[in-house]
């Protein structure tokens, strides 16, 4: 089902952290346990030599989406829940590209960023372990979000509205588009976000990642005019 996206005000980004926080309120510790998991799978797979950076770009979007489908539950009124972490399981193998493409493409902005800020090679083993500052560590987080805005919807159409892979990235690209200013508000409430969960020593990841991934899908519900009591996609029999 392919939905036309539509302009709605800057003030919106605020909206969508709204309902955002009335989704995590459905299972705050679910969410936490979901970002708990995604956050140990990427530690993981950083471990692997080599290629670890690399892998843990393509594997953890993945885990990252169920995420997306637990504020899917919330919002249906069901109960976010583990097997979520499986849901992408069922998931159409375009719709799995697309989530992996849209992470490489953010996480290309945020290695070009690195590089040019301070000559730091993110795809090598360890890449941060050593000290950066704060102006550093903000301009590749910036950077990784400012590549990844056209790419904002990606993740939810693909997943919810079973379009092909090309029409996941087109409706994204139309709906950023139209939307240049809320998104720009929500990319800067979302850099506030993730850097808590840096300085936390990663600990706020377990709140800002379920806060990160349901404002998006509550951007993506707005934006496309997803009517949660019509026309809205039901989760996965399978979660």
């Amino acid at each position: 089902m392919e939905r036309a996206p539509r302009a709605v005000p800057a003030s919106q980004a605020l909206a969508w952290y709204g309902e955002a926080m009335r989704l995590w309120r459905a299972s705050p510790g679910i969410y936490a346990a979901l970002a708990a998991v995604t956050v140990a799978v990427e530690l993981l797979l950083r471990l692997v030599p080599v290629a670890g950076v690399l892998l843990s770009q393509a594997v953890v979007p993945l885990f990252e989406c169920s995420l997306l489908y637990a504020s899917l539950a919330a919002d249906r009124g069901d109960k976010p829940r583990l097997a979520h972490l499986l849901a992408i399981v069922g998931a159409p193998a375009r719709a799995q590209a697309a989530v992996i493409v849209a992470s490489l493409v953010a996480f290309a902005g945020q290695a070009l960023c690195a590089s040019a800020f301070a000559g730091i090679d993110l795809l090598a083993p360890n890449a941060l372990d050593e000290p950066v500052s704060a102006l550093t560590l903000l301009g590749i987080v910036a950077g990784g979000l400012v590549v990844s805005l056209p790419f904002t919807f990606v993740q939810p159409i693909a997943l919810f509205d079973d379009t092909s892979f090309t029409a996941a990235f087109n409706g994204s690209l139309a709906a950023f588009a139209r939307n240049v200013a809320p998104l720009a508000l929500y990319a800067v409430l979302s850099l506030g976000l993730f850097l808590f969960g840096i300085v936390t020593s990663g600990l706020g990841l377990l709140l800002a990642l379920p806060w990160l991934a349901a404002s998006s899908y509550a951007a993506w519900k707005d934006v496309f005019a997803v009517d949660t009591g019509g026309n809205a996609p039901r989760p996965p029999r399978s979660a």
